[in-house]
């Protein structure tokens, strides 16, 4: 989904750059920016909207004047479905208002997310995924996910797993800050 998001992103970055243009980027997410996220650092987003983290209009017209004054001609904004701060529609006519000399467009990705061909990476975890999953069958595993942590197989409790709330990593939020100027 991630890489989908990517290779969305640099297309719609040729067509604002060539029109001067501000585009809002609405992607899967719901009540997880973990693909916003991924997806604005890889993609260069000069702003990235998840849930976990509200982020007023107020910060965001900040943010995206000094994008402006930096001289960039254009802007890509990644929101996560949702947010706090509304939809990438809702975020867009809010920011119309304040930046005038933009021609401001929403892309919602949507189930385009979910298609892409795998890499040979996600490819080769499926593969022992399943396997680990075979074999734990037969060793006795019950009610478990199996999946990867640290780059070792594990098997999660489905209880644990699902009743679990993974936070985004704070780095990586600091990292998409500061690239983003």
């Amino acid at each position: 989904a991630t890489n989908t998001v990517v290779e969305a992103m640099d297309k719609i970055r040729d067509t604002a750059l060539s029109h001067d243009r501000m585009f809002f980027i609405e992607v899967m997410g719901r009540d997880s920016g973990f693909i916003a996220v991924r997806a604005g650092i890889a993609g260069g987003a000069e702003a990235i909207i998840i849930p976990e983290d509200k982020m007023s209009i107020e910060k965001l017209v900040n943010k995206l004047k000094q994008s402006e004054s930096n001289k960039k001609s254009s802007n890509l904004v990644v929101v996560a479905e949702g947010g706090k701060s509304g939809s990438a529609i809702e975020i867009a006519r809010e920011i119309n208002k304040k930046f005038k000399n933009y021609e401001i467009k929403v892309t919602i990705l949507g189930h385009v997310q979910r298609g892409g061909s795998p890499s040979s990476f996600d490819r080769v975890i499926a593969s022992r995924m399943g396997l680990a999953a075979i074999e734990g069958l037969l060793n006795g595993e019950k009610c478990s996910m199996v999946g990867i942590v640290n780059k070792e197989i594990t098997f999660t409790l489905l209880e644990e797993a699902v009743n679990t709330e993974k936070s985004i990593d704070p780095e990586a939020l600091r990292l998409a800050k500061i690239l983003s100027i």
